[in-house]
């Protein structure tokens, strides 16, 4: 037999070194693996150069990596994945740094890969998983590392990473189903604007020729028209730019000018408030921002995150003025031994049910168990509102179209009646 000097991790990530007699390299990692340990490099140790060398997948040691670019963020898609990959390995039992190498390994190219090599090299000095989150807060939000946090106080990071991702799992398919049922009716207005523009711009001015041909008097709507069809195609006196441009542009100067004033406190409070008062719309968007808070909230509790801390998570990550506010009034509430239901009352942003559920879940004790019956009840109550809100848009829709193309044939057809009885009365006379 020969000794063999190796370098492994144990169950905690740490490095530890050692040898050991064995008959070859495989015997050696066999015998290392069968300590509880995961070797990263043996090699036989003779005298002079060392020969025999056994290359093992390093676990979080530092590795050399070619060079990455990594262009923008991460996607909540593709942390999702990362999450749900992660719970099923820790509940496979694998050591965490050997899951953040498998899981780094398997990633393409980009701020992921390059965040979890980092992740696995903290974590191999000595720093929890949540430390080392922590790190990247632009990758992994407040909420995610508190909730691994937890994981790892409990010692039940598993479950935990489990239920962080089922809960961003749902607030996706939340997501995907108000952006899909968007999707229709955006596509419909940006085409029917479209046309309407290309109208303006090309058959009106021919009409327009045919008029002053025959010297008709114009009625007030016809004149608007032309007026108006001047103004797409930029032929009004000193105009410098069409309209067409400003039409074509106006999405991204609206998009631009909401993120501007969304950047202050101010204009963020008061989109907010507006958004929740509007008809319809604002009950949906009520609607998602308690699914969201109850949900985030019941997470949080569930995981064991201290309430004080769980209500402030979910304040800053609400992403709601109106909410947030509420949600300041409750953590100062509970701070001062008061009840959660009574404040958020107060705020009426919440349907009464809603309080007093909550109100239930404090006196049973059962308060995260009663904030995922809220949220599974609204994210339900948001698909049958964004139905409803299909079935009013596309006959609204088709009344708002139809009353554009009518008037434009009526401002058409008004000159061509006044055309037709001059014509007739000069051949009578």
């Amino acid at each position: 037999m020969a000794n063999y000097a190796y370098e492994a991790a144990n169950a905690a990530g740490k490095t530890q070194k050692g040898m050991i007699e064995a008959e070859s390299s495989d015997d050696a990692v066999r015998k290392v693996r069968a300590q509880g340990l995961f070797p990263t490099s043996v090699r036989e140790q003779r005298k002079g150069a060392p020969k025999g060398k056994k290359k093992v997948p390093a676990l979080g040691g530092k590795k050399k990596k070619g060079f990455n670019l990594s262009i923008g963020g991460v996607s909540s898609k593709v942390l999702t994945t990362f999450t749900r990959q992660m719970s099923t390995l820790q509940d496979a039992g694998l050591p965490l740094l050997r899951s953040l190498q498998i899981l780094e390994d398997q990633q393409r190219p980009g701020k992921l890969k390059n965040v979890l090599g980092e992740v696995c090299e903290s974590v191999s000095a000595g720093s929890s998983l949540s430390e080392s989150f922590a790190q990247h807060p632009k990758v992994f939000s407040n909420l995610y590392v508190k909730m691994v946090a937890a994981g790892e106080i409990g010692g039940v990071l598993d479950v935990i990473m489990q239920r962080l991702a089922e809960f961003m799992e749902k607030g996706q398919r939340l997501k995907r189903r108000i952006i899909g049922a968007m999707i229709y009716p955006a596509v419909v207005i940006t085409i029917a604007v479209a046309i309407v523009t290309g109208i303006m711009y090309f058959v009106i001015p021919k009409f327009q020729e045919i008029f002053n041909d025959f010297e008709v008097e114009l009625p007030a709507l016809t004149k608007w028209l032309i007026a108006a069809s001047k103004w797409v195609a930029g032929q009004e006196q000193g105009q410098k730019v069409p309209g067409a441009v400003w039409i074509a542009f106006s999405p991204l100067i609206f998009f631009f000018f909401f993120k501007v004033i969304r950047k202050t406190t101010f204009g963020r409070a008061g989109t907010d408030i507006i958004r929740t008062k509007l008809p319809v719309v604002g009950m949906l968007i009520r609607k998602t921002a308690v699914a969201r808070f109850t949900r985030t909230l019941g997470t949080l509790v569930a995981a064991g995150v201290p309430i004080l801390e769980a209500i402030l998570i979910t304040r800053d990550t609400s992403g709601n003025y109106v909410f947030e506010k509420a949600l300041t009034k409750v953590h100062d509430s509970v701070r001062e031994g008061e009840s959660f239901a009574k404040p958020l009352r107060e705020s009426k942003v919440c349907d009464a049910i809603v309080v007093n559920m909550i109100d239930v879940g404090e006196e049973t004790g059962d308060l995260d168990a009663m904030l995922m019956k809220i949220a599974d009840n609204y994210e339900e109550e948001v698909d049958v509102a964004v139905a409803s809100l299909l079935s009013l848009l596309e006959p609204f829709m088709v009344v708002i179209l139809g009353g554009i193309v009518g008037t434009i044939v009526l401002a058409l057809f008004l000159p061509l009646v006044a055309m037709i009885e001059s014509v007739s009365g000069g051949q009578s006379k």
